[in-house]
């Protein structure tokens, strides 16, 4: 039989729940409040909408706003343009300077080799000039700038200009210095051997250049056609190099030249002396070198065999005729070693050292005529020794 609980005797009784009060919301409210919130937001929205004084605020508001941007956008493009521009221009102008660079380097190696010929024409005349540093070396110092195409590179283009201006101007100044070189050395020359021709008598004629002679039709002047030229000095020196020639020919054909190799003795000058055989005073009209019997007698000078024969007085003679009136007489010959009408040069042998006619030994008498008129030999030899150093310098 289960026991029967009592209740506790110490417990309280629990407390009585609260009745909760619940308000019931009419559907027509709900849905006529919502119609009237919905109605006052439109009504508001286009009351915006349609109020002037506000559309124009905020719209005015965005154009400002949105006209600032673009004009930023603008400067930033105007301003990246500038730049661009800037940096193309310096290299157009970098470039053009090292083109225009270029083709005034291949003028001058041109103008350069012009220079080498003359230089190679005047060791060929007998002058001696300096040497002339080739245009190689100029043309490789500045072969990499000119050749490397457009610039972009502001501090690389800088060197390279310099490094092309500097090849030229090394070229211009190695030009330069050769043609002053030849020009004085050839003037120089010329003036020595025409005042030593003119004192015995002589004087060739030069050749004359005609720097006048020029033409074409008249034109307007042209910019950048200005650039650096050789070919004046070059012409002028070519023109010195000329008369030079001239007066070295001339220095060739006269009659300057001693009629015998060996060293030998002068047994009587020219002029008045004391006659070997009547012993009385009388007149010399040549020079007489006493050497030995059979010894080649030499052209004093270029010219042609005008005589082969004897003579009285002269025994066996040789008379050669140049040039400006003069004529060599060689005579006391033994034997005869051209024929009359040869053309001969200085030192063509023409006959032998020989004791013919009135003579008292083997010498040569040596006689230099002018308008068939006897003249001193002296001066003509020692105007020869005179020339041949000028010449050899």
């Amino acid at each position: 039989m289960r026991a029967k609980i009592s209740p506790k005797p110490f417990g309280k009784p629990p407390a009585p729940r609260p009745k909760t009060r619940h308000i019931a919301i009419r559907p027509a409210v709900f849905y006529l409040g919502f119609a009237g919130l919905l109605a006052t937001n439109v009504l508001t929205l286009v009351g915006l909408l349609m109020a002037p004084d506000l559309a124009r605020l905020f719209t005015s508001e965005n154009e400002t706003v949105l006209a600032a941007y673009e004009d930023r956008v603008s400067q930033l493009r105007l301003e990246v343009d500038r730049l661009q521009s800037r940096h193309y221009a310096q290299a157009g102008d970098i470039n053009l300077q090292l083109q225009e660079l270029a083709q005034t380097q291949e003028v001058l190696v041109e103008q350069h080799q012009y220079v080498r010929q003359l230089v190679d024409k005047a060791a060929a005349l007998g002058i001696a000039t300096a040497s002339l540093s080739g245009p190689e070396m100029s043309a490789e110092a500045s072969r990499a700038p000119l050749l490397t195409g457009s610039i972009t590179s502001g501090g690389s283009a800088s060197a390279d200009v310099a490094a092309a201006a500097a090849s030229i101007t090394a070229m211009m100044n190695d030009s330069r210095l050769a043609l002053a070189a030849l020009s004085e050395q050839a003037t120089s020359k010329t003036d020595e051997i025409m005042g030593t021709l003119a004192g015995i008598g002589i004087r060739p004629k030069l050749p004359t250049f005609d720097d006048s002679a020029e033409g074409g039709p008249l034109l307007p002047p042209v910019d950048g056609l200005d650039s650096p030229s050789l070919v004046d000095d070059a012409n002028s020196v070519a023109e010195a190099l000329e008369r030079f020639r001239a007066a070295r020919d001339a220095a060739d054909l006269a009659p300057i030249h001693k009629p015998l190799t060996a060293a030998t003795r002068v047994s009587s000058i020219f002029g008045n002396r004391k006659d070997p055989f009547t012993g009385r005073l009388a007149f010399h009209s040549g020079i007489d070198f006493a050497a030995p019997r059979g010894s080649n007698v030499l052209s004093a000078g270029h010219g042609r065999v005008s005589f082969v024969g004897q003579i009285s007085g002269y025994g066996n003679v040789v008379e050669v005729t140049h040039g400006n009136g003069l004529i060599t007489r060689y005579a006391h010959l033994s034997a005869f070693l051209i024929t009359e009408g040869a053309t001969v040069d200085a030192g063509t042998p023409l006959a032998r050292v020989g004791s013919t006619g009135r003579s008292t030994g083997p010498h040569l008498h040596f006689e230099i005529r002018r308008s068939d008129t006897a003249v001193d030999p002296t001066r003509y030899l020692n105007a020869g020794r005179i020339l041949t150093k000028i010449l050899a310098t």
